[in-house]
């Protein structure tokens, strides 16, 4: 009959392990070691750890601050006043937003160019004779209609009520 084998394997010490390989660690590591204390005394220099602390020690009164300054009016507004600008941001057509950024950048891309002396009222009547002009036009008609639409109370009403 077989005898069966007796593995005695010597207890594992998690700590001598790690004891271990932090005395190879400067060995294997120095370069990234003589980095972080090189980063390390710059930050000291910079007052940065001083800042930190300081932080740390105010961190209520900092978070108070922050707090009664986000409560305002003006804070809520504008938090607002974001979110609003970033949906209307998302619902025009990007090509759309690029044909505008394209003519903004060419009339107004180099301020020499721009002309100094008013043009006179026949060169004005005459642009409305282009189809661009009057492409442009329409574009701004229509946006001040329907700007004027939503700020009347009474079109603001009748449009809730449908």
């Amino acid at each position: 009959m077989a005898k069966s084998l007796q593995l005695a394997l010597p207890p594992r010490d998690p700590r001598k392990e790690l004891l271990a390989r932090l005395e190879q660690a400067p060995a294997e590591h120095a370069a990234a070691l003589l980095d972080g204390y090189e980063l390390i005394q710059q930050l000291h220099e910079h007052g940065v750890f001083s800042l930190l602390r300081g932080a740390l020690g105010a961190t209520e009164t900092l978070v108070d601050s922050v707090a009664s300054g986000a409560n305002s009016s003006q804070a809520v507004r504008a938090m607002r006043n974001a979110i609003i600008l970033s949906k209307m941001l998302g619902s025009i057509d990007p090509e759309l937003l690029q044909g505008v950024s394209d003519g903004v950048a060419a009339t107004l891309g180099d301020a020499k160019q721009v002309a100094t002396k008013p043009p006179g009222i026949f060169s004005l009547l005459f642009g409305f004779g282009g189809a661009d002009h009057r492409r442009g036009l329409s574009i701004f008609s229509s946006l001040l209609r329907n700007i004027g639409a939503r700020c009347n109370p009474l079109t603001s009403r009748q449009a809730a009520h449908k």
